[in-house]
């Protein structure tokens, strides 16, 4: 595609190698808000000019038709960059909107499977952020139980996290969050890093909560 001569300057200039986040946050602080640009890194296909277009996105602009198209746009990553880039994308632009925080409410059943994933990426990050979990713990469980199981990889992994930090964080829900773990078998056999935490749910409710006691 052919770029402006603006785009083509940061890539050149800010985004070459591998830019950190502070780069990439000092990058968007100098831009400020440019939808038109962001629109454009985004269409490079590119990591960096991607992560960077979601710090300089207009929020209000973001609706759920172009939401869609964003995230239609990231198959040809690999599933680590495209968490990353959606992550990222909910980070600085959807949660900072009560409009479109509101949309990713609506995205439990989505047939794009970053969107359902952020939905519940977003239910578990209203947890672990420190706010008071909303009043829908219950209710997402019944869900987890009946349909974690069978899930695609990605939100699987997303419903498994958020099912962890209703355990860690409400206490009346922790037994009930740890034999969903239990019944899916889950990350049991998952192997990781040493002073990493496991993702199987009895194991990582039980090492958070201690962190906390």
């Amino acid at each position: 595609m052919n770029l402006s001569q603006r785009a083509q300057k940061i890539i050149d200039n800010e985004l070459a190698g591998t830019p950190k986040m502070g780069d990439l946050k000092a990058c968007a602080k100098a831009i400020k808000q440019d939808h038109e640009l962001a629109s454009e890194l985004w269409l490079t296909g590119d990591l960096y000019p991607r992560l960077l277009a979601t710090l300089i996105f207009d929020k209000k602009q973001l609706s759920q038709t172009e939401i869609e198209s964003l995230v239609s746009d990231l198959g040809h990553h690999s599933l680590t960059t495209r968490n990353q880039i959606s992550e990222w994308l909910l980070a600085n632009q959807l949660m900072k909107s009560k409009p479109l925080t509101a949309l990713i409410t609506t995205w439990q059943e989505h047939p794009n499977d970053t969107l359902r994933r952020l939905f519940w990426y977003h239910q578990a990050r209203l947890r672990w952020t420190g706010q008071t979990p909303p009043d829908n713990s219950g209710q997402l469980l019944d869900v987890l139980e009946s349909q974690m199981a069978d899930e695609v990889p990605e939100v699987q992994w997303a419903m498994n996290f958020c099912a962890g930090q209703i355990g860690i964080f409400e206490p009346r829900y922790r037994d009930r969050c740890i034999n969903l773990g239990q019944t899916t078998g889950l990350y049991k056999d998952e192997v990781v890093a040493r002073n990493c935490t496991p993702s199987y749910l009895p194991e990582f409710i039980r090492i958070e909560v201690g962190k906390r006691s």
